[in-house]
């Protein structure tokens, strides 16, 4: 196998771009004070990240994966246990899926 110089440059090059942005974050926010505000709209973002992943898929996936969704979120509130709310959501779309022969 043969590596392409140029190929290389590029993948370091990129590597390099993302490390520093990530420091360069870091660098200024240990610098910076924020307010409140500023906190609790910062707080916001992990999760309007994930919805904004998510999302497109759950329409994809049309009423089953609305359905495993939903379930989903409702394990994961009740009980706190991610792991179990990711195996409900898996097994009900495996199940509507598979056994009841929903596409």
């Amino acid at each position: 196998m043969q590596i392409d110089p140029t190929v290389l440059l590029t993948i370091l090059g990129m590597a390099l771009v993302t490390y520093g942005t990530r420091v360069g974050g870091l660098w200024l926010m240990d610098r910076v004070t924020l307010s409140k505000r500023m906190e609790a709209w910062l707080s916001y973002i992990p999760g309007t990240v994930l919805v904004a992943i998510i999302a497109p898929e759950i329409i994809k996936g049309g009423p089953i994966g609305a359905l495993a969704a939903l379930a989903t979120a409702l394990v994961a509130a009740r009980s706190g246990n991610l792991l179990l709310a990711m195996i409900v959501g898996v097994g009900l779309v495996w199940s509507l899926r598979t056994l009841l022969g929903w596409v």
